[in-house]
């Protein structure tokens, strides 16, 4: 069975192809096995074939790694392919489970020369073990501290040189200090519709989907640019057309299968939707703060401003402002509508003659 090339799908550590027994199996054994097999990412991919080619030939560690881009690219499927390019294991935790300093200590004391450690999440990691990692990043060594008050000692462990990769949706969350001891960052980008068609045939081959071309086009127009949410269309329309076709996914199924998964073709769901039509039709198109806007679709404001809005604003529906968040006359066509005279084109962040926010503003946008 071949390896997937394409991004990051879940959490879970590779299996066997052998061992395949549902779609959460079958989401980790589509994982790309080395940079050859990884599609999209083609600067990326050339700079860590560097950085990692250059490390085996002088015969030691390549340096730290960061990863950062938003969810579903990818990242924790590259840094697999980190450790399998180097010939190493690989050791994976987050950063919200690394809430002492002991957490850390106990880990990095058990890794052996040449191991990759993977800190998803790294912005996410606890004060008192992210100070510890500074030492152990750069000396590779650890000062555990034994005992309390004015018996408190000091012992210092020396850790195997390692490198650690870390992954981030958030890189301005990341501290100065932690940030500068990476000695490659590369950030992911969003994929091409192109890419996305070649990640779903090569998955329809593995999953025994008969996805024809024009099928795979339309389901990687509406994944947004993300192999995750192309691979999960994908299993939702192989469902569509196996119960209520004859298994063959041609591009009218695949259009019928999205369209009872309430999938558009910009790729918009239920909630974006809901999201567009409140800013519309309940304000007037804006500017409007997240949390009225969260309240008006029943929905939490971390859920709208992290799930809802950067695909909205990238799509160019949502212009954020300095009152709050404007509907752009695109957002306005895409629910069948007239856009108003003064409405948000593409590219303007304020509607004319918007009054500036002031300190006194009843609502934080």
């Amino acid at each position: 069975m071949n390896p997937e090339p394409g991004g990051d799908y879940d959490e879970e550590s590779p299996v066997s192809a052998d061992l395949v027994a549902g779609d959460g199996d079958i989401e980790a054994s589509l994982r790309p096995k080395n940079l050859h097999d990884f599609i999209g990412q083609p600067r990326v991919r050339e700079q860590l074939q560097l950085v990692l080619t250059g490390a085996k030939m002088r015969g030691g560690t390549p340096d730290h790694i960061l990863l950062s881009g938003p969810p579903g690219l990818g990242k924790t499927s590259m840094a697999m392919i980190i450790a399998a390019e180097l010939g190493s294991s690989l050791r994976l935790t987050s950063g919200p489970a690394l809430e002492r300093a002991g957490d850390l200590a106990a880990m990095l004391s058990n890794l052996v020369e040449g191991d990759v450690l993977f800190i998803d999440e790294i912005h996410r990691i606890a004060r008192p073990a992210e100070e510890m990692l500074y030492l152990a990043m750069e000396d590779f060594r650890v000062d555990v501290v034994v005992g309390k008050g004015p018996g408190a000692t000091s012992i210092p462990l020396e850790v195997a040189p390692f490198t650690l990769v870390g992954a981030t949706t958030r890189s301005g969350a990341l501290t100065g200090p932690l940030r500068d001891r990476f000695g490659f960052t590369a950030h992911m980008d969003f994929y091409e519709p192109a890419e996305l068609k070649q990640i779903l045939m090569r998955s329809a081959g593995i999953l025994g989907v008969q996805l024809g071309e024009e099928a795979g086009a339309e389901i990687a127009s509406r994944s947004r640019g993300t192999p995750r949410i192309a691979n999960r269309l994908l299993r939702r329309v192989r469902d569509y057309a196996e119960v209520r076709a004859d298994g063959v996914v041609t591009r009218e199924i695949a259009h019928a299968a999205l369209a009872v998964y309430d999938v558009d073709q910009l790729g918009l769901d239920r909630l974006d939707r809901s999201v567009l039509s409140a800013l519309v039709r309940s304000f007037g198109g804006g500017p409007v703060g997240v949390s009225t806007l969260a309240v008006a679709v029943g929905e939490e404001p971390a859920t709208v401003e992290e799930v809802c809005e950067p695909f909205l604003v990238r799509a160019g529906m949502i212009a954020r402002t300095p009152r709050g968040r404007v509907a752009t006359a695109a957002a306005w066509t895409q629910l069948g509508l007239t856009p108003p005279p003064d409405a948000v084109t593409g590219g303007i962040e304020v509607r004319v003659n918007e009054p500036q926010a002031s300190l006194f503003d009843p609502e934080d946008p």
